[in-house]
């Protein structure tokens, strides 16, 4: 890792929070809300500035993996009669979920561009199987998979494009699955189909067995792959959290600045396509992840609101701020254990 990675995953990341913030930040002013501070990093300010007529500060600060608006009202009690608790719950339901949407908003919006400019659109249609090293018959092939089928789930769970269907055989062929597949214009299931096997760093994972047929790029299919590429990012999100849960995945799976750093730093050496995509993988993954319910994060201060919201009354700002000081308390760390995995990564 060189200065060139660190310069780019400071830009990346701070790219990726200022717009994160800048949803927070504009639904609050749509809203008349009383903005004390706009931040981009961390820690002490590097440098700041008060605007004239707003008030609001604005600084940038030293360290480069976070930010925050902050509102009057937001954690404390507030005679500013713009206060954000002031506001109705609708209000500040739009302010707190406006920033992870803006993150989701801006990851489609470059899948899409993603999906303009790359360089093929891959079908789900069979057009030829690969031989094993001794030549040996495609597993897929054996099991019943032939040319021109059409796939169109694995395992019950449909797939569209080519990305898809990489993935849930991936992800689902460790194991022989059920393939549904149109053929000569119907449709039927074919039981147990078997895929290769590979692992990596102890996971074991299905592969493809065969190559499938590109397809015309014209706006529609350019819409479609834009959307499910989009969809299938957002679930590959969910279910690399449940994995980890689950134990599929260890903590050594998991990542933080400095990981992410690394990963950043290879897509960019890769090709500036590849670092647009983990880049869209990040403002996907921010977006997602901060709508979670869990205390400091966006989506817990919406579960406050919904459970107001049941309740018919607010509840107590000051254990409400308790608790969210309690979880930033638990995520900071986290994400300091997460990070000194990281380093330590980076000597073996």
């Amino acid at each position: 890792m060189n200065i060139f990675s660190i310069i780019i995953a400071i830009f990346v990341f701070g790219l990726l929070i200022f717009i994160h913030e800048m949803g927070h930040f504009i639904t609050a002013r749509l809203c008349h809300v009383t903005v004390t501070e706009f931040a981009i990093g961390m820690g002490p300010k590097i440098f700041s500035w008060v605007g004239k007529k707003s008030g609001t500060r604005y600084s940038l600060r030293l360290f480069p993996f976070g930010g925050f608006t902050a509102m009057a009202g937001e954690d404390e009690e507030s005679d500013d009669p713009n206060a954000l608790s002031a506001k109705p719950l609708w209000q500040r339901f739009i302010i707190t979920a406006a920033g992870s949407l803006s993150n989701i908003t801006i990851g489609i919006i470059l899948m899409t561009a993603l999906v303009i400019f790359s360089g093929s659109l891959g079908s789900t249609v069979i057009y030829q199987f690969t031989e094993g090293e001794n030549g040996e018959t495609a597993l897929s092939k054996a099991s019943g998979l032939r040319e021109e089928d059409r796939i169109v789930a694995i395992d019950g769970e449909r797939v569209h494009t080519a990305n898809e269907l990489a993935y849930e055989i991936m992800r689902r062929g460790i194991e022989p699955v059920d393939v549904t597949v149109e053929r000569d214009g119907t449709e039927i299931t074919l039981a147990d189909v078997k895929f290769p096997l590979a692992s990596d760093e102890g996971i074991a994972f299905g592969s493809l067995d065969f190559y499938v047929y590109s397809e015309h790029r014209t706006f529609s299919t350019v819409v479609k792959h834009a959307f499910f590429r989009s969809e299938l990012t957002v679930e590959m999100i969910w279910e690399s959290l449940f994995d980890l849960v689950t134990g599929r995945y260890g903590v050594e799976a998991v990542s933080g600045p400095v990981g992410v750093t690394q990963v950043l730093d290879e897509a960019a050496k890769s090709g500036f396509s590849d670092l647009v995509y983990i880049a869209v993988v990040l403002s996907l993954n921010l977006g997602i992840v901060n709508l979670l319910p869990i205390p400091a994060l966006d989506g817990g201060r919406l579960l406050f609101m919904i459970v107001e919201l049941i309740r018919g009354k607010k509840i107590d700002p000051e254990l409400e701020a308790k608790i969210h000081f309690a979880g930033i308390v638990i995520l900071l760390g986290i994400m300091v254990l997460v990070t000194f995995k990281d380093i330590a990564n980076l000597f073996h």
